[in-house]
C-alpha cells in the first residue's frame, strides 16, 4: 500500500490513538514527519517522542499527552493537500482558535508555528492546524 499523503495519514493516526485514548502511537519516519513531532513536542501538544531503529523502516514512537484525562490536542487538521497546496504570506498566517491552536508551516527556513514564521517575516505552506 502506497500513501499519497504521509501527512494527513500520520495525522489520522494521532488523532485515532487519541480518540482510542492510548498513550503512544507508531509513525513511519521521514525527515518532514520528525520536525512536525518537534513542533508538536516544542508546543506542548506531545509529551514526548522517540525514533525506533527498523527494518524495513524507522519508526516515531509519539507519546501522547494528556491531563485529567483530557487529551492535549484536541484536533488535527491538514491544510495543504498534495492535490491542492496552500501557500501564505507573512501578513496572511491564519490565528487557529484565538491563538489558542498553532498553523504548522513548512517556510524556507525549515517547519515552524504560525507565530514563529510570523515574528521571522516568513511565509510558506500550510501544513496543518492543531488545537
Amino acid at each position: 500500500m502506497t500513501i499519497s499523503d504521509p501527512i494527513a495519514d500520520m495525522l489520522t493516526r494521532i488523532r485515532n490513538a487519541i480518540m482510542a485514548g492510548h498513550e503512544s502511537v507508531l509513525v513511519p519516519t521521514s525527515k518532514l514527519k520528525l520536525s512536525i513531532v518537534k513542533v508538536l513536542k516544542e508546543e506542548g501538544f506531545i509529551d514526548r517522542y522517540e525514533v525506533l531503529k527498523g527494518k524495513p523502516q524507522p519508526m516515531i514512537r509519539i507519546h501522547l499527552k494528556y491531563t485529567s484525562d483530557q487529551p492535549a490536542i484536541l484536533g488535527l487538521e491538514r491544510v495543504s493537500k498534495p492535490s491542492l497546496r496552500v501557500y501564505v504570506e507573512r501578513r496572511e498566517i491564519p490565528r487557529v482558535y484565538g491563538g489558542l491552536g498553532i498553523a504548522i508551516l513548512s517556510t524556507s527556513k525549515g517547519i515552524m508555528t504560525g507565530q514563529e514564521a510570523w515574528r521571522r517575516r516568513l511565509g510558506g505552506e500550510i501544513l496543518c492546524y492543531v488545537w
